[in-house]
């Protein structure tokens, strides 16, 4: 994985402290915690856009967010464990990964 994916996969990190932060945050310093994730995520989309499609960075970083959100989910907030729901977040990632795996490294400015 170049430097470019991982960057992705830290913004997908900071998206899901920032979901779990606007749904849980109830003070100031949790407010300014949510608003500082945003805003190292976006960051770092809007740098890794530059040098690859953005349509599947974009996925690629919603899809690892929205598996991150709902494994945080089950396992700090008691989320019920449900196995077709697994399965959906599952299939998602493999959708994720084959985007990532037929992907260009570079994108022609």
């Amino acid at each position: 994985m170049n430097a470019n994916w991982l960057k992705v996969v830290i913004a997908a990190f900071f998206e899901v402290f920032w979901v779990i932060g606007l749904k849980h945050a109830d003070s100031f310093l949790s407010w300014v915690g949510t608003a500082i994730a945003i805003f190292i995520s976006f960051y770092l989309m809007i740098m890794v856009g530059r040098q690859l499609p953005v349509g599947t960075v974009y996925a690629v970083f919603v899809g690892l967010g929205t598996a991150g959100t709902v494994f945080s989910d089950i396992l700090f907030f008691d989320e019920p464990f449900n196995i077709g729901k697994i399965l959906l977040i599952f299939a998602l990632l493999v959708g994720v990964i084959g985007l990532k795996l037929v992907t260009k490294e570079g994108v022609d400015s």
